[in-house]
């Protein structure tokens, strides 16, 4: 992030009383003042819940010199486009009327949030969604589709099988205007996208699910266990690497300090 980008948010931000006004927790998530950058955005403060994982953030988006609000749910994250503005004042505005509610969502489900054409498609009261076992292949179930979660541009996350430990997961959404599920992995939060899911009614889900679901885990679980592996032997490298050049270093000292000092007349 340039300098005069942070020059100019920190301005912006200087005596912000909304700031001061925030409650210390807030429906089960705790405040965190921010004030850095981090790439190309710079985040002002964040409501988190390690026992949710989930959180939302406040940041300046240098890319679009706008305002926006991010959110993440396990391991997935998004901007709200509610929330976007060029605008310091009206995001101001924006976070007062509008993020109570939003924290209020992230905390329990919401009804209120899900689309008639979700209920329609009967995704809540599917029986084969709420028979999805609580653990499979090592992940755990952290969305099922009784709960469904909105997110951008017409999609909902109805499953959410999550490994946090490896930062890896398999997630099946539902988009209403294409009419369509489909799925997708992150393996160490690095997406990877199959079609095995791909289908347009939940009896078709069902079989692929039946099908595709467990032999999915078990090749994410595989490709992230073997990242982890192999970040480990980089690190145990680096770390051996770094302890010879500090014993190199430290022979290096003690033989200078054992070397005689020449006498006065020798070194003229």
């Amino acid at each position: 992030m340039k300098e005069e980008t942070i020059e100019k948010v920190k301005k912006e931000l200087e005596g912000w009383q909304y700031l001061e006004e925030l409650p210390e927790t807030w429906h089960g998530f705790t405040k965190h003042l921010l004030g850095r950058p981090i790439d190309d955005c710079y985040d002002i403060f964040a409501y988190k819940s390690q026992e949710l994982h989930k959180s939302a953030t406040a940041y300046f988006h240098e890319e679009t010199h706008e305002y926006k609000l991010r959110i993440k749910i396990g391991l997935i994250e998004l901007c709200r486009i509610e929330f976007i503005t060029a605008d310091f004042s009206v995001f101001e505005k924006l976070l007062r009327t509008q993020l109570e509610q939003l924290l209020c969502d992230l905390s329990e489900f919401n009804p209120k949030s899900v689309s008639s054409i979700v209920r329609d498609k009967e995704i809540l009261t599917w029986e084969a969604g709420r028979d999805l076992p609580e653990e499979l292949e090592g992940f755990s179930l952290f969305i099922r589709p009784e709960y469904p979660v909105k997110i951008n541009n017409g999609s909902y996350i109805l499953i959410d099988y999550v490994d946090f430990s490896l930062e890896s997961n398999v997630t099946v959404y539902y988009n209403i205007y294409r009419d369509e599920f489909f799925s997708e992995a992150r393996i160490w939060n690095i997406p990877d996208v199959n079609y095995d899911f791909d289908s347009n009614t939940l009896s078709e889900l069902e079989e692929r699910l039946q099908r595709y679901l467990v032999p999915r885990l078990r090749e994410v679980r595989t490709r992230a266990e073997k990242e982890a592996k192999e970040r480990a032997a980089h690190e145990a490298a680096l770390a051996a690497k770094a302890e010879k050049v500090h014993e190199a270093a430290k022979r290096a000292e003690d033989a200078a300090a054992k070397e005689p000092e020449r006498p006065e007349e020798e070194t003229k």
